[in-house]
């Protein structure tokens, strides 16, 4: 498993760039606005492209990742995140299992796992993961679920439970309700439509990471 403080870089904000055709801008544009912002890291969550547009997207956000400092993770897919020499791959519970991603694969990347229930959890504790994604902790506007949401008290719970794996927290987070996600103890945050749907991207994704900038918890 990655050294703790390699795994320590995934804390604070998670910017899912996603390529849902409702949002105004592109992931490679949602990347940038999360580089400008000061995200810790940048996820690409390619639900709708094809291979070679994903990895086109992946080799192009990894460049703006390099430059600003900042992590780079593709949702799903292990074999694209290796192409496009990014830092991670985040694994949800239909995808493959953690620990079937090969070896060599595993001492390249750094590994994140979703989960939306306590068993989910303590499952992924027993897992070769770096850190463990729980939600939706609000009701959430940028994908389609079928899990209600959880709740602050729900993540602290977790928090707790995944120890000592690094909880991030997803689902309806944005500058209104990021107070009561910090009061649980979480690593880091995950968001999609604060950032894809927002005018002003950048100046959100400022005020998400703050507190792990002002904290020095992450880059």
């Amino acid at each position: 498993m990655t050294a703790p403080e390699e795994r320590r870089r995934a804390f604070g904000l998670h910017v899912l760039a996603d390529d849902a055709p409702h949002w105004k801008l592109d992931p490679v544009e949602q990347a940038r606005a999360a580089c400008g912002g000061g995200a810790q890291v940048v996820q690409l969550r390619a639900k709708h492209a094809t291979d070679r547009v994903a990895l086109a997207w992946a080799r192009e956000i990894r460049r703006h990742t390099q430059a600003c400092g900042a992590l780079f993770f593709v949702n799903d897919r292990f074999d694209l995140a290796l192409a496009a020499d990014a830092d991670g791959v985040h694994l949800g519970q239909n995808d493959l299992p953690p620990a079937r991603v090969p070896a060599s694969a595993r001492h390249r990347l750094l590994i994140g796992r979703s989960t939306h229930a306590l068993d989910q959890v303590q499952a992924a504790r027993e897992e070769p993961v770096d850190y463990v994604a729980f939600g939706p902790v609000f009701g959430t506007r940028s994908k389609t679920s079928e899990v209600s949401a959880r709740g602050p008290a729900m993540l602290a719970r977790v928090v707790r439970a995944a120890a000592p794996r690094a909880v991030i927290a997803i689902g309806g987070i944005d500058a209104d309700n990021l107070d009561a996600v910090l009061e649980t103890g979480a690593a880091g945050i995950a968001v999609i439509s604060a950032v894809a749907g927002a005018d002003d991207p950048v100046a959100i994704v400022r005020r998400l990471a703050a507190p792990w900038h002002q904290r020095g918890d992450a880059r």
